[in-house]
């Protein structure tokens, strides 16, 4: 069976960002999701309020045992925490999964601002595990961290497309989505060449776990071994739709819908 990710990421109790929307968005697209879960967050669609972090010998010891046993098409990686998990997480990978390509969703804030990675533990991501990675897909503040360059506009994200390449991943999807104004931009960079993805803003607060989702589509549809571009395409399909009906759940930045891909089971 192809189509098997192996999920290395937080959890989120309220179900619209990490682990949780990683499974639903694996399962959604026909693939088989198995997780490594490197902390508890305690969240809900206001925020962040506590984060418990998992030993670093656990996460590895998780992922280790998926592989061996399971296997993995694809590994995805999204919040990893500290310095102590990126460097347990690259160990256990280069050890039993050094041959599974690897998606890595750079994750550093959560949506209500609550940092899920320090800013010094950047360079070691990068280091670790972005230069060995199929694609890596930073929003627009955390391709700033990544290169120190300031990007606010489309033009500051072409000007920083050599900067994302020197990262060494094969390719870069740089998200526009905190760009101003009613279009979306974003960049799929590879070595030797530019796409340009452009879709109108949807207006909603129902943005909770984008970036969680749009990594864990794009790993389903590589872990298929569609093409990088066709796997993205798909990916930003999968969640625009995914926005558009959208349950409309909580206080704040509300939940994906998930499964909108799913017919009712109706017995």
């Amino acid at each position: 069976m192809r189509g098997r990710v192996l999920i290395v990421a937080g959890s989120d109790s309220g179900g619209g960002a990490g682990i949780q929307a990683d499974i639903k968005t694996v399962t959604a697209l026909g693939g088989y999701a198995a997780t490594a879960v490197t902390a508890i967050t305690v969240q809900n669609t206001l925020g962040v309020s506590a984060v418990h972090d998992v030993p670093p010998e656990i996460v590895a010891q998780q992922i280790e045992a998926v592989v061996t046993d399971l296997g993995a098409d694809i590994i995805k990686t999204g919040m990893l925490g500290s310095a102590a998990v990126i460097d347990a997480v690259a160990e256990s990978i280069s050890r039993c999964a050094a041959d599974i390509p690897l998606v890595v969703d750079p994750v550093m804030r959560a949506k209500g601002g609550h940092a899920l990675l320090p800013e010094d533990a950047a360079s070691l991501l990068v280091s670790k595990l972005v230069r060995r990675a199929r694609i890596v897909t930073p929003n627009l503040p955390e391709a700033e961290v990544l290169t120190g360059r300031v990007i606010k506009t489309v033009a500051d994200m072409d000007a920083a497309i050599p900067a994302l390449r020197a990262l060494g991943a094969e390719a870069v999807l740089l998200k526009g989505g905190h760009l101003e104004g009613d279009d979306v931009v974003d960049l799929l960079i590879s070595a030797d060449n530019v796409v340009r993805l452009s879709d109108r803003r949807i207006a909603t607060r129902s943005t909770h776990g984008t970036g969680c989702t749009l990594a864990s589509a794009i790993a389903a549809g590589l872990a298929t071994g569609a093409p990088l571009e066709q796997a993205v395409v798909r990916a930003r399909r999968y969640v625009r739709q995914a926005i558009l009906t959208a349950p409309g759940l909580g206080q704040g930045h509300g939940p994906l819908n998930h499964g909108h891909t799913v017919k009712p089971f109706t017995g």
